[in-house]
């Protein structure tokens, strides 16, 4: 295995799934090295949330390969989801519970020892300011504080690959800036972090290379400076992705 190989931490090789008769992604192929932020964008209705859910293992695909970390979701499936955590659109909690009794919930849940899990718990909680608010029952949280929980939660076992799905909705400026810099820290830590936003300033920000899916296939992939090339527009993110995904709706004029 070469260097640049070992650094590949999620491949996807022909990935497709079928509903029906509904192709929802169709031969999607991607490498996600370590240390990098990938955005993934796409209209509603694109395959985004299909992908999301194959690459987390919670749908398997219908034709393709899924690996993480080297390991095969589907042969070895445990191994892959080890390496690897997903933040949803819509953070869950089990609302009966501490956020300190979620966070040793899931620590469990990852098989953290116990001197492990309290050292872990006792980071994130710093991380994301959760120390005033981690004894309270989590139905009280806000939004945000929820989403600073859902983070927390995500990170205890220290994944190599972490999923996110439109962090930013609901959070007031302060924590969309907080995020920003969580995901740069990560980054620079050597996570990979797949994102998937309508921010596109976030992204334009952010993102090490783009992915824009449309129609279940992938219409462009790479730096800003490469979609615009390939858009033939030098403008900002917004009017990019615009000209590509509308060149690619049927019956669309040049």
């Amino acid at each position: 295995m070469t260097q640049l190989e070992s650094e590949i931490q999620v491949r996807m090789d022909g990935v497709s799934r079928k509903y029906g008769e509904h192709w929802a992604v169709r031969d999607l192929s991607l490498e996600l090295r370590k240390g990098e932020l990938f955005a993934f964008l796409g209209p509603n209705g694109a395959g985004k949330t299909t992908t999301i859910k194959m690459m987390c293992g919670l749908l398997r695909p219908t034709a393709g390969t899924i690996t993480i970390c080297g390991h095969d979701l589907v042969a070895d499936g445990l191994a892959a989801r080890a390496n690897l955590s997903y933040v949803p659109d819509l953070p869950f909690l089990y609302e009966h519970l501490t956020g300190l009794e979620f966070l040793q919930l899931v620590a469990q849940l990852h098989g953290l020892a116990q001197e492990k899990a309290m050292e872990r718990i006792s980071t994130v909680t710093r991380q994301f300011e959760l120390e005033k608010f981690r004894d309270q029952i989590t139905m009280r949280y806000s939004h945000g504080m929820r989403q600073r929980t859902v983070f927390a939660a995500a990170l205890l076992h220290q994944p190599k690959v972490l999923v996110v799905d439109e962090p930013t909705v609901g959070l007031d400026p302060r924590s969309v800036r907080q995020l920003k810099d969580l995901l740069r820290e990560l980054v620079a830590e050597g996570t990979t972090i797949f994102l998937s936003s309508h921010s596109l300033d976030v992204v334009q920000e952010l993102a090490d290379r783009i992915g824009i899916i449309s129609g279940g296939k992938l219409i462009g992939c790479g730096s800003i400076g490469e979609l615009s090339s390939q858009a033939s527009h030098d403008g900002p993110l917004e009017e990019v992705f615009l000209k590509l995904t509308s060149e690619d709706e049927p019956g669309a004029g040049p």
